[in-house]
Order: C-alpha cells, then structure tokens, then sequence
C-alpha cells in the first residue's frame, strides 16, 4: 500500500503516544488548575481548542466532531472567562515539558536521537495542507517550541490533528454524525466501551440509544448492536479515507526518513504505553 500509506496507518501506535499523555497526565491538571481551570472536560477543550483563539461552542463542536454540544457548551465559551487562550497554551506547553521529562528522563530528551526525531517530524509536517483542516490550521500558526523535545511534541501534535481533520471530513463525506460515528466506532473490534465513550463525550443514554437504533434500521447494526456487513464496510471505507487523506506528509518526507522516524518514535512511544500514561480505552477512541 505505500510507505505513505502504511505510516498513516501506524499513526496511532507508532506517534500519537507522544501527543495524548498531555490530555490524561496530573501535571496538566495542576498547571491549567493554575490558571484557573477545572479538571477534566473543561482542561481538555480549552487546552485543544486554545490555538483556534477565543472560539464559540459552534465552531469547538464542529471541530471536535465527536464530543455532545451541550457537553461543550457547558465549558466553552465560560472557559475564556477563566483563562486565556494565550495562558492555556503556555500552561499546555509548560505541562509537556514536564510530562517529557517524567516519562524520558533528561539524558534521553538530550540525545541525538530525539534531537533528530524533533528534525524529521517538522520537516513532515512541511507536506501538511491546511485547507479544509481548521484544528492543524490553528496549531500550525502557533510558534515552534525551540528545544527539541518540545518541538517533536509540536510536530506529532500538527500531524495529529491534520490527520483527525481528515478523519472528520471523511466521517462527513460518509454521512455519519458525530455520535453516529462513535457509535458505530464502539461497535468495531477495537472500539471504545459505549459506557466510557457516553461518558467522555457527554452522551446522554437515550441519544445513544436513539442513534443505535436510527443506524439499525439504516442497516448499519444488526438486532444486537453489532457492525452488519453494510456497517463494516462504511466503517472500513471510512478508515481508508483517512489514511489516504493523511498521505501528505509520509509523501513528502519520503520512504527512508519516514522509516527512520517511526523507529525513533516507536521506541519513544513504547515507554509512554509501558509507563501506562495512557488510559488503554481512550487510546482506542
């Protein structure tokens, strides 16, 4: 399938274990805390929709695709009552530093080898676009961190959020809403546990109900919530137009130094996963 393709694919494993330690990791809690915030929810949409600026509920929902828009107009835009976009960033990127270290140590985030991964991923994220994708537009206008441990968090942060802009524009061509897309992910082999999806994105019982049961007589479920055929397939065709939508920087760093930079950020996210930074259910969603 091309080595674009296959690190597109390996995106989950092999880099966004260096970007999502900063969503569950005491050390942002304590420094958004600082500034104000509430843990939980409201820490995760003012800390990920911080770079789009003083943004409304409408714009962080669609945005964020997934997540009930009561859920995120409870939070936003109260949030920017409390904190800054500005201070919300500079407590996110000040937390990072702290968690990289935690994680590393500080031998590690001075090696040549991090130092060269922080290179390869910025010059990966040059193959970005930015039409169409709101999120890494944001993040991209933010500044570049000049220590290399941080700037490799900045770098996978821009792939990550081009890659689930992507992922949204592929969920909207497919005609799945936000909770009919985590629904029916839920419904997959390494889906989220509906419970722990409901509660995170703020689903109620009953519209998770009613979505289940809309997407059962469009033939998407079957009598037991279980993927059809039909829903299988959406969901597969689903997955390939976000791996083909995220081509763009694997293309543009080419096969030798995209190799290269899976095997620096594998051995990176190992330890990440293995130091359980991540809670293994929302690594899945």
């Amino acid at each position: 399938m091309g080595q674009a393709v296959a690190a597109a694919v390996a995106f989950r494993t092999t880099f966004d274990a260096l970007h999502a330690p900063v969503y569950f990791a005491p050390e942002t809690q304590q420094r958004l805390a600082a500034a104000g915030l509430k843990p939980g929810s409201m820490t995760y949409f003012a800390s990920r929709a911080a770079a789009m600026g003083l943004v409304g509920p409408g714009t962080v929902t669609a945005a964020f695709y997934s997540f009930s828009p009561s859920l995120i107009a409870h939070f936003v835009p109260r949030v920017w009552t409390i904190a800054t976009p500005e201070t919300v960033l500079e407590a996110r990127l000040a937390a990072v530093d702290e968690i990289y270290r935690r994680l590393f140590g500080d031998e590690t985030l001075a090696s040549a080898e991090v130092a060269e991964a922080a290179a390869l991923a910025r010059e990966a994220t040059e193959g970005c676009r930015p039409e169409g994708r709101p999120l890494y537009a944001a993040h991209a206008d933010l500044a570049w961190p000049e220590q290399p441990h941080l700037a490799l968090w900045h770098a996978v942060t821009l792939l990550r959020e081009h890659r689930g802009d992507g992922h949204v524009a592929a969920l909207t061509v497919h005609d799945l809403s936000g909770l009919d897309a985590l629904v029916t992910h839920s419904a997959t082999s390494n889906g989220t546990p509906p419970d722990t999806a409901k509660r995170t994105r703020g689903w109620s019982d009953e519209e998770w109900a009613a979505a289940a049961e809309r997407l059962t007589l469009d033939g998407i479920l079957d009598a037991d919530g279980a993927l059809t055929e039909r829903g299988l397939d959406l969901r597969e065709r689903v997955e390939t137009a976000t791996n083909e939508a995220a081509r763009g920087p694997w293309r543009h760093l080419g096969e030798e130094k995209t190799a290269r930079l899976e095997q620096l950020c594998a051995a990176l996210s190992r330890r990440v996963i293995e130091a359980g930074a991540i809670p293994s259910a929302a690594f899945r969603a």
